[in-house]
């Protein structure tokens, strides 16, 4: 509305200054024209000026509404309007817990399709920039140290199976600009097959681009089968000329002065394999979480697991020294050569899991030792879900095993114990063992109760037990004994469906102990315990009820009732309420109990 007030007072003194302008040029009373033709072209002329300046009127107003329009596109003007607000689609979804406000539908879509087929969000990941720098973890003292300048140079190797183009490209160019060109001899892209067409061309025409400047830095495995992690790894270090190997997944983002504290260690001892810090990389919104520089460990079925690190790193109380640790999480860097002295990847190990740990084992007991250094930090993704399969477990189970037979002497058993098989015949197929076998003899590699006395003393033995599995009554066989609800304290008697949560151990302490038992000294179990009033059997943790002196121990002959040996009352079933079935202590009516497997007749 103004501006067309505006241009109409434009317009209409432009007006009034032709008329004057016209009168005054009137021709005189002398002039030869008569008076009414002389009128008569005065108000024609006045008519073609009225005709251009409404036509000027038009072209100021049009001006003004293009002005106008384009003033309200600008991100300036009207950014406190409030948008429309549009709901989440997938409220269930881990990805939009904490993201994504804002986005339109066909965002939220094109995010959540992304999300299910790779584990993190790679919708945000393609429009973050390739060369983003994440916050510097590290603790004050790393900066202050100064490193050799003659440091070993360095082969990087990426290891994928169908990663998001733009988090390989994130990962490639982390690693160029935070590795000093002086140590980085090469990056090897190992890839495991994957069926993703953007990990073809596209990664190509990127590699490409590098090498205008950097001729050769990058190399390309790729598998003509999936053969999984572990060989993948092992593709990538036989790949390698540099006088190290660093192993690393390709959802990571390397950060400065990540590569020489690593080096530096293995120029002072070429022995020591060594693990950065990972700090967590949100599979949500990418933000960086840091990370407690800490030891990896893993626990009896060889899932990995981050602890403490051993007493006498704590008492340093200096964050940027290196720490001893029992294993490697995957992660890791290592003197080339003294890897292949030393059978370099076990090649028998498959798809995923158990691989790192056959290493740190491997790496302890042969001569050499695994630190982790706190003054190198790698962001790292943790996916919402693993590309390699939905369930890991029966690949996990073959690979423990196989690294238990090769390296763990008589607490092999307590491998199987963890996975619940039995002692003999177990069933599952290893892999031919005989090489990493004799490979172990030619390298004189200590036994595995060294690895437990001076590297891992917190690693319980099992020695304790006589038996584990299920139990079972036998008035009704297709029930087990089960931990209940956690947290609780209540032992329920469940459809056995052979899970964690059933398995149940008889220790020669007389003890009983419900639900997975735990494979560090440093976690309580807990054991079955009889109130000596209430019906109701309670779980309570051993060492506590030992303490307090409770009634936890049981008489218990395999096929034979369970009588607590101090109260003489008995663990057995009965009906309850809608005709269920209830675990209780009572006064023995007879009943008789056995477990699945037993090392010692009992």
């Amino acid at each position: 509305m103004k501006a067309h007030v505006r241009s109409a007072g434009i317009v209409g003194v432009v007006l009034v200054f032709m008329y004057i302008i016209i009168f005054m040029s009137k021709p005189s009373s002398h002039s030869s024209f008569p008076k009414g033709i002389l009128e008569e072209k005065v108000v024609r002329r006045l008519d073609s000026v009225e005709q251009t300046l409404h036509r000027l009127e038009k072209l100021i107003e049009g001006s003004s509404v293009q002005k106008n329009t384009t003033n309200k596109l600008a991100p300036d003007v009207d950014r406190h309007k409030a948008k429309p607000v549009v709901p989440k689609l997938y409220p269930n979804s881990f990805l939009f817990a904490k993201w994504g406000e804002g986005l339109t539908v066909v965002e939220q879509k094109q995010a959540e399709s992304l999300f299910q087929i790779y584990g993190y969000n790679v919708f945000l990941s393609n429009r973050l920039p390739l060369d983003r720098k994440l916050p510097d973890m590290r603790d004050g003292r790393c900066l202050t140290k100064n490193y050799p300048e003659d440091l070993p140079n360095i082969s990087v190797v990426l290891i994928y199976l169908n990663e998001a183009l733009s988090v390989i490209k994130r990962a490639i160019q982390s690693i160029i600009s935070h590795t000093p060109k002086h140590l980085l001899k090469e990056i090897i892209l190992v890839d495991d097959y994957s069926t993703y067409n953007d990990l073809g061309g596209p990664l190509q025409d990127f590699v490409d681009e590098i090498h205008k400047n950097k001729p050769a830095l990058i190399k390309k495995v790729w598998h003509h089968r999936q053969m999984g992690l572990s060989q993948s790894r092992m593709s990538g270090w036989e790949r390698a000329t540099a006088d190290v190997v660093a192993i690393l997944d390709a959802h990571i983002e390397v950060t400065e002065g990540w590569s020489e504290p690593l080096l530096a260690r293995i120029k002072a001892d070429r022995t020591v394999v060594v693990s950065p810090v990972f700090d967590k990389i949100h599979f949500d919104d990418f933000h960086v979480e840091k990370y407690l520089p800490s030891a990896h460990g893993f626990d009896w079925p060889l899932w990995c697991m981050y602890e403490s690190f051993r007493p006498e790193w704590m008492k340093m109380n200096d964050e940027s020294r290196p720490g001893k640790s029992p294993s490697v999480m995957g992660i890791f860097a290592a003197h080339r050569e003294f890897l292949g002295e030393l059978g370099g990847l076990d090649g028998g190990m498959t798809v995923y899991g158990g691989e790192n740990v056959e290493l740190g084992i491997r790496v302890w007991l042969c001569g050499g030792s695994v630190e982790v250094v706190p003054c190198s930090r790698i962001g790292h993704i943790e996916r919402a879900h693993k590309p390699y399969a939905p369930d890991l477990n029966p690949v996990m189970r073959r690979n423990a095993l196989r690294v238990a037979e090769i390296w763990m002497d008589e607490y092999k058993k307590n491998v199987m114990i963890a996975w619940n098989l039995p002692l003999q015949d177990h069933g599952i197929d290893i892999g031919d063992v005989t090489e990493r076998k004799k490979l172990r003899e030619k390298l004189q590699c200590k036994p595995f109760k060294w690895y437990l006395e001076n590297v891992y003393p917190s690693l319980a033995t099992l020695d304790h037990l006589l038996g584990y599995g299920m139990m079972r009554n036998s008035l009704l066989m297709n029930f087990c004994v089960d931990q209940g609800v956690v947290p609780g304290n209540i032992p329920i008697l469940y459809e056995c469906h052979f899970q964690q949560p059933q398995f149940c151990y008889y220790t020669k302490d007389s003890e009983i102990i419900i639900g997975a038992i735990k494979s560090h000294k440093y976690n309580p179990n807990r054991c079955l315990v009889d109130s000596g009033s209430s019906s109701t059997p309670t779980l309570l943790d051993c060492q506590l009820a030992k303490r307090k002196q409770l009634h936890m121990h049981w008489h218990f002959t395999q096929g034979k009732e369970i009588q607590n040996k101090a109260t003489r009352r008995c663990f057995e079933i009965s009906q309850g309420e809608n005709y269920e079935y209830v675990l209780l202590i009572q006064q023995c009516t007879g009943q008789s109990w056995t477990i699945e497997h037993l090392i010692s007749p009992f």
